[in-house]
């Protein structure tokens, strides 16, 4: 249901704190039993429209306790959240109960929320969402200064967010298919997505739950590299928790950290959707606080513009110097949402800029913040490809960061990412922005090897079937290993990329081994496997950011486990996470508690707290799935 041009009936604005007085960004604020919701901003400021005195807001924050509060006749609610102390062992919940256990809150959660915030329904096939849009002048659209805001609000039955299918990698016979060969992908969008989904109540729907990501999300200890090539490789074999007969294979890069006075200078569009479809707290609000972080992480030597698109598209701030940080804060303050989309139209204006203002030898970047919902001009997947496809030989990468729900068009978006020599990060509340953007700052901005690929040989006299979990978007042909015309992805400075295989050794007789009639004009034999003690080969092809022609790396990995590392059993959890949100036919024996208890082994050293949310969405998965 959408409200154009009606009075309010009631507004509630305040400011969300922790205990010491910090105000809390990316707390979620929802009238309960609506699908009314907000999120607080930089400042902790939050401002939401409510239906009477009789409503309930309810604030919530993964590692704090949740609360809820009655409107009455109050305009201004100011609260303070408490810190969830024990991590969901127990929490004290402030206003609601004196303590609930861990399987209480989860409950809890889920029943307040009933799956209803932002309108995204768990059935993912229900396509419905009505938009608010403000006319524009044509001069407003394209400097994306619109006059005013709207509020909109979703159908509870029904949403637009669109995700490609997954298919999940099946076992392959390594007779029948010896070669395993896929690209790297460091986008970490899938995971804090996920995460949106939980913390709003509801468990996300199969094919939002990409496990590559979901692994690559997190940071791993592997060594740096120590020669001439810019990554290190890791290997490690041990037992699969789900099925012990079977053997887990873990190959993780590690990308070279660059320092930061050792980044080239950079050359960033900020291309920034500011349609009506982005009026809401956790779209350009969200963006806008977002970038302003990015911002100031700029240097002398870097130059950014801002090109926005609503009915049209304009250049609104010129290129300017990194240490220039008031215009380009001021030229952000400014923007406001209203018009349709032109997304075809900014992404050619972004990119005439970047060509523009090209630094050679340094990093041209376009960074594009969106829900993704493109509907005028070039906004079909193929176009879109095309466009990038064409603009990325000319030296520019693609950034993509998206932001919002119910509309929220995450297979564009992946697809713009992976086409533009780029990553995808979706940003829900501030700390992921500061994440994405300051934390692995040279990670997200600056590209150290491109076209990034990996094949893995097996040997049959060893492994009777494999399966690659994860990476079903990314599976490329065998004999595009070799071909250096294939696109494939891209590993910034510092960024680890890890891959799980599962692995059937022979002998073993397994349910997902299929056997067929023996071949009349073939015979598979073992020969000269047979006298190795090699499990596998594992190859790597790269090519030099401004390269063309690729490099050859090949390293074996012998037969024989040993007991998983610190990184390969986090690697595990999350992976085991991943396939129980998908419900996997492979997850063998596997429940939420197993994950847990592998998680808390494993968790190690937590700078970011990270490590500590990932076992509270699963204790609230848990919750859910009761």
């Amino acid at each position: 249901m959408v409200s154009m041009g009606s009075a309010p009936s009631q507004y509630v604005t305040g400011t969300v704190y922790d205990e010491t007085g910090a105000t809390l960004p990316g707390v979620n604020v929802v009238e309960k039993g609506t699908t009314k919701g907000v999120t607080t901003d930089l400042n902790g400021f939050y401002s939401i429209q409510v239906s009477d005195e009789k409503s309930i807001l309810v604030f919530t924050s993964v590692g704090m306790a949740t609360r809820e509060i009655k409107v009455g006749k109050r305009k201004v609610i100011d609260i303070t959240l408490s810190e969830d102390l024990m991590e969901l062992e127990e929490i004290v919940i402030t206003g609601v109960t004196p303590s609930i256990n861990k399987k209480e809150l989860s409950n809890s959660i889920a029943t307040t929320l009933q799956g209803k915030v932002a309108g995204v329904s768990t059935n993912r096939h229900n396509r419905s969402f009505m938009k608010s849009r403000k006319s524009m002048g044509a001069a407003d659209m394209a400097s994306g200064y619109a006059p005013s805001t709207m509020s909109y609000e979703m159908d509870e039955n029904f949403n637009t967010e669109e995700y490609s299918a997954i298919n999940e990698n099946e076992f392959r016979k390594v007779f029948d298919k010896p070669l395993s060969t896929f690209s790297i992908d460091v986008d970490a969008a899938s995971y804090s997505n996920m995460r949106r989904f939980i913390n709003n109540g509801q468990l996300p729907p199969e094919d939002a739950v990409r496990i590559e990501e979901m692994i690559n999300y997190f940071g791993y200890t592997y060594e740096q590299p120590k020669g001439e090539d810019p990554f290190s490789i890791n290997t490690e074999v041990t037992s699969a928790p789900w099925n012990e007969e079977h053997l887990l294979v873990q190959i993780g890069l590690q990308g070279k950290k660059l320092a930061m006075e050792d980044l080239p200078p950079s050359n960033i569009v900020f291309l920034l959707d500011v349609s009506g479809s982005m009026s809401s707290p956790n779209k350009l609000p969200l963006l806008k606080s977002s970038l302003k972080m990015l911002a100031n992480e700029l240097r002398p030597e870097d130059k950014v513009s801002i090109v926005v698109y609503a009915g049209a598209a304009g250049l609104v701030l010129e290129p300017t110097r990194g240490d220039n940080k008031q215009k380009i804060m001021e030229a952000l303050d400014k923007l406001q949402s209203g018009g349709s989309t032109a997304g075809g139209a900014g992404i050619r204006l972004a990119y005439e800029t970047a060509k523009k203002n090209f630094m050679d030898g340094g990093n041209n970047r376009i960074i594009l913040a969106t829900d993704g919902d493109f509907n005028i001009g070039e906004s079909s997947n193929a176009a879109m490809e095309r466009l990038i496809e064409e603009k990325r030989k000319e030296g520019v990468f693609l950034t993509v960061l998206g932001f919002g729900m119910g509309n929220y068009k995450d297979s564009k978006m992946e697809t713009l990412a992976d086409k533009g020599n780029g990553n995808y990060a979706y940003i829900d509340t501030m700390k992921e922005a500061k994440k994405v953007l300051v934390n692995e700052f040279g990670g997200t901005l600056f590209t150290i090897a491109k076209d990034v690929k990996i094949q893995v040989e097996f040997n049959p006299a060893h492994v009777q079937a494999y399966q690659l979990i994860g990476y079903e978007n990314r599976m490329l042909k065998d004999e595009d290993f070799n071909d250096d015309k294939k696109d494939a992805g891209e590993l910034g400075s510092g960024h680890t990329v890890t891959a799980l295989y599962e692995i059937i050794p022979t002998g073993i007789e397994s349910e997902f081994v299929k056997d067929i009639d023996p071949l009349k004009y073939q015979d598979k034999e073992v020969v000269k496997a047979s006298n190795s003690n090699e499990l596998l080969t594992v190859k790597f092809r790269y090519k030099a950011p401004d390269g063309e022609k690729s490099k050859l790396i090949t390293q074996t990995i012998k037969k024989g486990t040993k007991n998983a590392s610190s990184n390969l059993k986090w690697a595990t959890a999350v992976a085991g996470f991943g396939m129980m949100l998908r419900d996997s036919e492979f997850k063998g024996n596997l429940n939420y508690q197993n994950v847990i208890e592998l998680a808390r082994s494993s968790k190690g050293e937590d700078k970011f707290g990270y490590r500590a949310e990932f076992i509270q969405l699963v204790e609230l998965a848990k919750g859910m799935s009761l």
